[in-house]
């Protein structure tokens, strides 16, 4: 019996296009080191390239000398580094690896993409995310019509 390819790539082609939150032209690579917050060094087709980091935390857990990342190539020429690094299979000794996503953008999209296929509000609903009130920004703000919304 032919194994299945479960790699994170294929994941990612394997998304129904009506879902929004995909990551679209994704290549592995061999993560080397990190520089900054923003910036990591990884080894792809052979050659040491300079990719942005799509999460500003520590993650030495996770960016490991010889990990395997998962990058999504950007189609924007101007960009200062052409990859977004979005996933790390985290290494756990005899375990087989454990694939994170390490977009930091990512879990807002997806409970944005939910809460308005979800059928939790009312459909006249209108959802605003990251929306400043007062000193913290709330995460997502819900009102409908009937909350006197215009």
């Amino acid at each position: 019996m032919k194994k299945k390819d479960r790699s994170f790539s294929a994941i990612c082609r394997d998304i129904p296009k009506r879902y929004k939150m995909r990551y679209e032209n994704i290549v592995c690579a061999k993560f080397i080191r990190r520089v900054n917050r923003f910036v990591a060094h990884v080894e792809l087709d052979g050659k040491e390239t300079v990719v942005h980091v799509k999460n500003t935390g520590r993650c030495r857990e996770l960016l490991r000398e010889g990990s395997t990342v998962y990058l999504e190539s950007s189609r924007n020429p101007d960009r200062k580094t052409r990859y977004d690094l979005v996933t790390v299979e985290k290494l756990r000794g005899e375990q087989p690896p454990l694939t994170v996503n390490m977009d930091s953008q990512a879990a807002n999209e997806i409970a944005a993409e939910w809460l308005k296929k979800g059928n939790l509000f009312p459909s006249d609903a209108v959802i605003r995310r990251e929306v400043r009130y007062g000193i913290p920004a709330l995460i997502f703000v819900f009102r409908t019509k009937t909350d006197g919304l215009s």
